[in-house]
């Protein structure tokens, strides 16, 4: 840790004029390798070094950084971010005030056995082409592409309230998409990697059955050829952990956002329907919907020691019992809703950039019944189980969707009888999740998003989200093949 470089940044902002000032100093390391059919289309490594100072002044905001990490510049760019502050005072129509927190000297990373960058290139790229091979060993499968990507935050900050924390942060997001043709027709069909991007090292790759899973998705989109186009109507839905996730993510996760709430963020993605009025009253889902925000999750891809106001993180939970009780929130937002303590959501995409709320890992509860995919499957008389993201969109406020699916299994009876297409899932937010009837105790599986924007100028952070498979009473299905 660069102890004297950042002491000299706090010391040099107080000076100045900070009554509160934070620094950190910064490195991240990304590598993304793509591959298609034979051969590599593509490898980048990149490297990023910094420092980013932030400061109160008389209750405002001041942030300045700069790429070279040195003792003038860092009085420079110190004495920069108290200039900005004191310039932004006129704009400030009430002060910050930030939730109190502990001072911590501490070190933390991500739970490895393999270092990612540590691994040849060479042994990822044969990886890849096998995958690839695999795919394409399949009578119908034309087209298989594949790709990693990986990232490593190494973290220095420190506060004028004594905390000095070291962080290492990593993770991955290997996929891969098979196409499927019909020579004949020039009709096509696709399917990805059910594998979801993860907060670990290189070993969880190593552990995965790529090409078992390379070989079941060309067989499925071979069979997507033929499939029958979903009848629209009312299903009872199914959705699996690599389908709801995603849902989780649009409809629970963004909605949970303090500021969306607030609407101080709004260009990006909108506000939320979940305003303060509603807190402890509002009745977002059915009694068994209970999701819980957390940053401490083993392989979830927002985990890490603290965030970057400093606050060590944590787990709470946003909806209990189908209620809708809490926010995600940082230093400088808990007091807006009259809380005294951060959940510790403060996350800046790097050293040049500003930090600010951003989504933690928000997952569903596993049911308290013991159900498994298959029992939950033999309890529908007529449905649908979606598998694997895919199209998706949500309005401004978080309130009207519709999601589809890579695969779209039919249920009669109890039992899966073939694939249907082109269908896709509307609903109203707490309608959907009010229709939640069961929840699985078995399957939980965590999904994720590798960049996820948010702001302005925009960032992008990774989460994840877990869950078991969840079954959605009468939700409509529409036919987006013939709604075109």
């Amino acid at each position: 840790m660069d102890r004297e470089l950042l002491a000299r940044a706090l010391d040099t902002a107080k000076q100045k004029g900070a009554s509160y000032a934070d620094v950190r100093i910064n490195r991240y390391l990304r590598q993304q390798i793509n591959t298609r059919e034979k051969r590599v289309t593509n490898i980048l490594n990149s490297e990023s070094f910094g420092v980013g100072i932030r400061v109160l002044v008389d209750g405002t905001w001041g942030f300045a950084a700069s790429r070279e990490v040195r003792p003038d510049e860092i009085d420079r760019v110190a004495a920069l971010a108290v200039g900005i502050a004191k310039a932004n005072r006129v704009a400030q129509t009430k002060p910050i005030v930030l939730a109190p927190v502990k001072a911590y000297k501490d070190t933390w990373q991500t739970p490895t056995t393999k270092d990612p960058f540590r691994v040849p290139t060479e042994r990822k790229i044969d990886l890849l082409l096998s995958i690839n091979e695999a795919a394409l060993k399949v009578k119908g499968a034309a087209f298989c592409t594949s790709q990693m990507s990986f990232a490593k935050e190494e973290k220095q900050f420190a506060s004028t309230e004594g905390s000095e924390i070291e962080q290492t942060i990593i993770r991955e997001n290997p996929s891969f998409t098979v196409t499927a043709v019909d020579r004949a027709s020039g009709k096509f069909k696709t399917r990805n990697a059910l594998a979801e991007p993860i907060g670990t090292g290189y070993e969880w790759i190593e552990s995965y059955p790529w090409l078992e899973d390379a070989t079941k998705a060309a067989e499925q989109a071979v069979k997507k050829l033929t499939a029958k186009s979903v009848e629209p109507g009312q299903y009872d839905l199914i959705l699996a952990p690599s389908n709801l996730w995603l849902t989780i993510h649009e409809s629970v996760g963004h909605p949970t956002e303090l500021d969306r709430a607030l609407g101080y963020e709004a260009n990006y993605a909108g506000t939320s329907f979940l305003t303060p009025d509603k807190l402890g009253k509002f009745k977002f889902g059915s009694d068994i919907v209970n999701f819980f925000a957390d940053r401490t999750q083993p392989l979830a891809m927002a985990t890490a020691g603290y965030d970057d106001d400093g606050v060590p993180t944590s787990q709470w939970d946003l909806i209990r019992n189908g209620v809708f009780i809490d926010y995600q929130t940082t230093r400088d937002q808990a007091a807006w809703i009259g809380q005294n303590a951060s959940h510790g959501c403060s996350y800046a995409q790097s050293w040049g950039d500003v930090p600010f709320q951003r989504m933690p890992n928000v997952s569903l509860k596993p049911g308290k019944e013991k159900l498994t995919l298959e029992e939950l499957i033999a309890d529908t008389k007529r449905g649908l189980l979606a598998e694997g993201r895919s199209s998706y969109s949500i309005d401004q406020q978080r309130y009207n969707f519709q999601f589809s699916a890579q695969l779209f299994w039919e249920i009669q009876d109890g039992k899966i009888v073939g694939l249907v297409e082109d269908a896709a899932y509307q609903a109203i937010t707490p309608q959907f999740w009010n229709s939640c009837d069961r929840i699985c105790s078995e399957g939980y599986g965590l999904g994720g998003s590798f960049n996820d924007g948010k702001g302005e100028p925009g960032q992008s952070n990774a989460v994840s989200h877990g869950c078991a498979p969840a079954r959605f009473r009468n939700v409509n299905i529409i036919n987006i093949a013939k709604t075109v």
